[in-house]
Order: C-alpha cells, then sequence, then structure tokens
C-alpha cells in the first residue's frame, strides 16, 4: 500500500475500462445516520470538496438534479445519490489531476486495495522491481523478509521453486549452520536436519530429505492420509510393515544399532526414520484404552504414574477427586445430604428433576468414572523424566520420538 501511495497513476491504468473495479472501490458512501466514506469514496468526497471549482460538474448524479458542495456538506448521505460509474469515468478522462492527488493516495496506504485483483498488482510490482527499478520496492520487500518469521517464510517461498533451486537453497543453507553440542545430544526436534544439512547434503537427494521430514515430522499427518480409503493398497503394505516390527527382538535390534554405528549418518537416519515412523503406526493402533497403554509400558520396562484427575466439582466451588471406592461412597451420602437440604427449599417446582439429577450423579460416581478411565487416560512416564503429562493421543508420537533420538545417539553421535 506505501508504495502504491507513491504509485497512484497506477490505479488510472487499473481502473479505465473496468466498471467492477470502480464499484468495488468506489461505492463505499456513508449512508443514513453515518458520517464518514470509505475506501475511494472516501477520496472521491475529498477530492471534489477541495477542487469543486474545477471538478463538481463531473459529478454525475441518478437524479433530476444535481446536489450543491453546500448541501452534501451538511448532508454525506447525499453521495448515495451519484452515479459512481459514470463520475469515475469521467474523472479519468477530465480530471487527471485526482489519479496523483493526496486524498487518493491516503485511500489506498493501507494496501487494502490490492485485494480486488491481487495478480494484477503483483504484476505491477514485478516490473517496478526489475524493470523500474524502484528503491522503494525493493526495501518494502527486504523489510518484509526481514521482519517475518523464517518458518513462515519458508512456507510462502519454498513452495514455488522447482527441485533444483530448492536444493540449491538447502546447500547454501546447510553452510550457514553450525551445530552446537545441543544438536549432536538432539535437544531439539529439528537437530537432525541442522547436522544432515551442515555435513551431509551432498549424500542424500532431494526426494530422500522430504521423506525423512514426513516420517520425522509429519509423521501423524502422513499416518492420517494413510488411512483414507484412496490409499487402501499403500495401508496394507504398511501393515505389513507393522507386522515386520514387531517380529524384530531386542537381539535383533542391537545387532541393528551395531551395524549402523559404523554405517554414514544419511543412511543410518534413513532407516531409523523411517523406523520411527512404522513403530509410530504400530503403536497408533496399539494405544486404543488407558488398559492397553498401561500395558505398553509394563512390557517395555517403562515406569508411569497415572496424571488425570477425574473429579467433582460442589456447588461450592471445591472440587472431590475420586481416590477409592470408599470416597465415591462418601460423596455420593453427602450429595444426598446437600440435595436433601435443596428439596425442603425447593420442592414444589423441583420434585421430578431431583429424581433425574439423581440418577445422574450416582451414574457419574459410578460407572461414569470407570467408563472415562477406561477409554482416556494421561502418565508421567519415565522417558522424559516424569516431566509432562501424555495423555493417550500423543503416546505414539511421543514414544517413536523417544525411538528416534535414543538410536540416533547409538548409531550416529557415539
Amino acid at each position: 500500500g506505501s508504495v502504491l501511495a507513491k504509485k497512484c497513476h497506477m490505479l488510472e491504468k487499473f481502473f479505465q475500462g473496468n466498471p467492477e473495479r470502480i464499484l468495488q472501490w468506489f461505492s463505499h458512501f456513508a449512508a443514513t445516520g453515518e458520517s464518514a466514506h470509505k475506501k475511494g469514496a472516501r477520496a472521491l468526497a475529498q477530492f471534489a470538496f477541495v477542487n469543486r471549482d474545477v471538478c463538481w460538474e463531473e459529478l454525475e448524479w441518478k437524479g433530476r438534479h444535481g446536489q450543491s458542495p453546500a448541501v452534501v456538506a451538511t448532508k454525506p448521505h447525499y453521495f448515495r445519490d451519484l452515479d459512481v460509474l459514470q463520475t469515475v469515468e469521467n474523472f479519468l478522462e477530465y480530471v487527471p489531476d485526482f489519479w496523483s492527488s493526496e486524498e487518493l493516495a491516503d485511500s489506498v496506504k493501507d494496501g487494502e486495495i490490492l485485494q480486488i485483483d491481487t495478480e494484477y498488482f503483483v504484476d505491477q510490482f514485478v516490473y517496478l522491481m526489475y524493470e523500474g527499478n524502484f528503491k522503494d520496492m525493493w526495501q518494502v520487500v527486504e523489510d518484509f523478509l526481514m521482519e517475518e518469521q523464517f518458518s513462515t517464510l519458508s512456507q510462502y517461498i519454498l513452495i514455488h521453486l522447482d527441485e533444483q533451486r530448492l536444493l540449491r537453497f538447502l546447500k547454501t543453507l546447510g553452510k550457514l549452520i553450525s551445530p552446537n553440542a545441543q544438536c549432536t545430544k538432539l535437544a531439539f526436534p529439528c537437530c537432525w536436519v541442522e547436522v544432515l544439512l551442515s555435513a551431509h547434503i551432498d549424500q542424500i537427494s532431494l526426494g530422500e530429505l522430504i521423506l525423512l521430514n514426513c516420517v520425522i515430522a509429519k509423521g501423524r499427518q502422513l499416518w492420517h492420509l494413510m488411512n483414507d480409503e484412496e490409499h487402501e493398497e499403500e495401508r496394507g503394505r504398511m501393515d505389513e510393515l507393522v507386522r515386520t516390527m514387531n517380529d524384530l527382538t531386542d537381539a535383533d535390534h542391537f545387532a541393528l544399532i551395531k551395524d549402523f554405528m559404523g554405517t554414514k549418518f544419511p543412511d543410518a537416519l534413513k532407516w531409523i526414520g523411517i523406523q520411527s515412523w512404522v513403530i509410530f503406526c504400530g503403536l497408533s493402533k496399539l494405544c486404543k484404552s488407558a488398559d492397553s497403554c498401561e500395558s505398553l509400558f509394563t512390557g517395555n520396562s517403562i515406569e508411569f504414574r497415572k496424571a488425570y484427575d477425574y473429579s467433582l466439582v460442589q456447588n461450592d466451588g471445591y472440587s472431590v477427586s475420586h481416590t477409592s471406592d470408599t470416597d465415591d461412597k462418601d460423596l455420593t451420602r453427602s450429595s444426598h445430604k446437600k440435595r436433601k437440604r435443596d428439596k425442603k427449599r425447593r420442592r414444589h417446582r423441583y420434585d421430578s428433576d431431583e429424581d433425574n439429577v439423581d440418577q445422574l450423579l450416582e451414574l457419574g460416581t459410578f460407572t461414569g468414572k470407570r467408563a472415562i478411565e477406561s477409554q482416556c487416560g494421561s502418565w508421567y512416564l519415565s522417558t522424559d523424566d516424569f516431566s509432562a503429562p501424555w495423555d493417550i493421543a500423543d503416546i505414539p508420537d511421543h514414544l517413536s520420538t523417544c525411538y528416534l533420538r535414543v538410536w540416533l545417539k547409538w548409531a550416529c553421535f557415539r
């Protein structure tokens, strides 16, 4: 918008012969009870008042009689009787000063006009950058690149690169990366990428890198995609891989680790990354209930503590935790006493409703509690030193990531 405000003459060509664009920008005059015009309507009205001696006659009105500046000044909503299309066409032909005016520049500074035809303005700005060598345009681009987050820029820009340019970008990026000690400890999820790009980018193809990023960083999304009906054949192959994984023994895993210790980092990373995703798929099928998760923890020597606390909140604002059947009975007995007191005060109004409440509370106290606990769960795990609770939905992702980190440490960073 700031660039366009300095190049308002571009708008003259933008609106010429295009009634739709004219109406989209200049038809926002204030209605009855409103005091301010908007967008191009504000610019048109302000310019017409300031330069009424030379351009007021170019305003076309829908009624038989035109409106005078004095009348419209006191009743701004009269501008709604303006024939916007004919007026703007008159200004295009007879009022060239309007297209370089401060009024028009102020109306486009916020950039909202760009939404009318984004593709058109992109072409114009590219022309200003390369043909016109307009420094302000380059400054806008530079400011955007400096202020925007790198992840956002990647989403905007990288999708437009072909394979050669994308690979060139990754190689250039690798030269700017210097992995520190935390990377060799895999302290952050992106550490494997930094190590790969900084020292091994010439040893892996772009396709392999994209595959690794999918299985390591986007494993859950890939899993959901594979479960779509249209990928039934691929899902069958995946199920076979999961079954093969389940047949591996501890001895098999240790043998693989030993082999990888003498393998180049990219080759080891490819196998371990894919294997971690296969593990994620297997765990996603297995972890369907609290019992199945706890059985998994026990079978793999993972210490755990339950993190959830299903509690009822009393009317006085205090919660009562469920810790044992005795507590459940005490809670029920207390609830009955409170309901008896309430019945005395509201007997005539809520007799039938109280019976339903009794049934719901009893159901929630006993059956509901056990049903929820069987379908949901949250645990602190020894895999991260009990630092955060993990629920059923996140268990596969967490454990497969632990697998990836441990194997990479043993196979690649010893």
